[in-house]
């Protein structure tokens, strides 16, 4: 009997390292891909770590290119989107269209019927329905789900996540029972283009443009100061501001035309639901009806109870049961029933 055939996405880490060798130990006939996606100085040591685990694994490693592709696809989407006033997250479009979309394009030009990822995740298939279902990881510390709500039934299908049943801290001691050379190594942080979180510096570089200084407003629309270029501020930011009104105001509203950007209170900030679109949908193609569930509006937040209902338009608005602060357009809203995932869809406005 033939083996399976997996491409493993090895990023250099010790997660990535670990689902290969899982992989392995059932039996797979397993095959290591780096992805160079940009430019930085700690690519060459990703890839070596990565290809000395494969090697001690028994498989190949190759690298593959899509710098151009990474460039087009995620970067410039992230620096259009903030230039527009949005907080979009480049991590959920990087999963959808470069790990779980070029990837498993190329899986299938090699002969992969898997493509196999680091990610604590889960997946399963309905008896019932035949549809592909995403879980929670069993470790909640760890779980990724807000960040791959957005992967299709078709990819799922192809995708498998070995260390959606382990805690970190067994993945670790795998990796070092194992020899890899990545067993103690750091994890990534925050954006990897943008490694030191300065988002309005890395804009700057990458347009070559400079944004202007413009006007502090309240809520009234009273000027209250000066700010450093529209861009650089989020919605329900606070430090960093630079001004002083006798009491803390946060980031209300961004104006790009008028390069504005409103202060206020914090209560300002919390509203009763949002609407989004972009949906996809887990437990059925579309969503038909007002159904219960709990709703994540950031991935470090959180979820809350709340009623989605669907729109005409194919979107859906997302009711909480009390108001959740700083809901912001870009951003990813998913939605949960216990551990499985019901949907992820873009914000596109809170509703005040």
């Amino acid at each position: 009997m033939e083996q399976k055939k997996a491409l493993i996405g090895m990023s250099g880490g010790v997660d990535s390292s670990v689902a290969a060798f899982l992989m392995a130990r059932r039996g797979f006939s397993c095959m290591g891909v780096t992805m160079r996606l940009y430019d930085r100085d700690t690519a060459d040591t990703d890839i070596s770590d990565a290809r000395s685990v494969a090697r001690r694994l028994g498989f190949s490693h190759r690298v593959m290119d899509f710098r151009e592709e990474f460039d087009r696809m995620v970067i410039s989407r992230f620096v259009s989107g903030y230039e527009a006033g949005l907080t979009p997250n480049p991590c959920i479009v990087c999963n959808r269209c470069m790990k779980f979309g070029l990837l498993l394009d190329r899986a299938k030009e090699l002969g992969c019927e898997w493509v196999v990822s680091g990610h604590y995740a889960r997946i399963r298939q309905s008896e019932n329905t035949g549809r592909y279902l995403l879980y929670r990881a069993a470790d909640p510390a760890k779980d990724q789900t807000y960040f791959l709500a957005n992967l299709g039934q078709a990819q799922l299908s192809h995708i498998q996540f070995p260390l959606g049943d382990l805690s970190k801290e067994q993945v670790r001691l795998l990796a070092a029972e194992n020899g890899f050379v990545n067993a103690r190594k750091r994890d990534s942080q925050d954006i990897c283009f943008i490694p030191d979180g300065d988002y309005g510096a890395f804009l700057r570089r990458y347009t070559g443009r400079d944004y202007p200084c413009g006007d502090y407003l309240d809520l009234s629309g009273r000027v209250v100061g000066r700010h450093q270029g529209a861009v650089n501020y989020t919605l329900g930011q606070r430090k960093g501001l630079g001004i002083a009104l006798g009491a803390p105001v946060y980031v209300c509203r961004k104006d790009m035309q008028a390069n504005t950007v409103t202060v206020g209170p914090n209560e300002v900030l919390f509203s009763r639901g949002l609407r989004a679109g972009d949906w996809n949908w887990y437990p059925f193609p579309a969503l038909t009806e007002p159904i219960q569930v709990t709703a994540k509006t950031r991935h470090s937040r959180q979820e809350a109870e709340a009623t989605v209902i669907p729109l005409e338009d194919g979107g859906a608005e997302v009711l909480f049961r009390e108001p959740q602060r700083a809901i912001t357009p870009g951003q990813a809203v998913v939605l949960y029933q216990g551990d499985l995932v019901v949907g992820g869809g873009t914000i596109t406005e809170a509703l005040a």
